[in-house]
């Protein structure tokens, strides 16, 4: 049993940074399906818990103090402001685990000023589901999905 919890913090961690990385992390650690599933929505909803409840926190002491405030819009800011308008929370925890970083996900929610605890629930529910659907099919495809997925160099 501790083997196989020391052999799931790596994926815990990489799965805070990009989620795809708990799968394929869970995957060549040879950790048993179901712990790679929730070892990922555990990466995940750590971020996600982690904006928030102190997503203004950090907007307030860090963002603001080592940055400095642009006055227009970016085309990568008016590209999130479009898929928010259009999807909404739910489009935007759908989208997180596959287009953005936890992160990048969590931090939009929150720039967006949604509800606590309806980000809470949709940022879980989205992760359970690709957690599930990515982990089995990693796993079942083995190799071929790694080879598919390693950059190509």
């Amino acid at each position: 049993m501790w083997e196989e919890l020391a052999r799931a913090i790596p994926v815990y961690f990489s799965s805070m940074l990009k989620f795809i990385l708990g799968p394929v992390g869970g995957y060549l650690a040879k950790l048993n399906m179901v712990t790679t599933i929730l070892t990922t929505v555990a990466g995940m909803m750590t971020v996600v818990l982690a904006f928030a409840f102190f997503g203004d926190l950090i907007k307030k002491y860090v963002v603001n103090r080592y940055f400095q405030r642009k006055t227009r819009f970016s085309e990568k800011n008016k590209k999130f402001v479009r898929i928010w308008r259009k999807y909404g929370l739910a489009g935007v925890a759908a989208l997180t685990p596959l287009l953005f970083t936890p992160i990048g996900g969590a931090l939009l929610a929150v720039g967006f000023g949604s509800p606590r605890d309806k980000l809470i629930i949709y940022m879980f529910v989205s992760a359970s589901f690709w957690s599930v659907a990515l982990t089995v099919l990693i796993y079942f495809l083995g190799d071929t999905a790694i080879n598919y997925l390693r950059p190509s160099g």
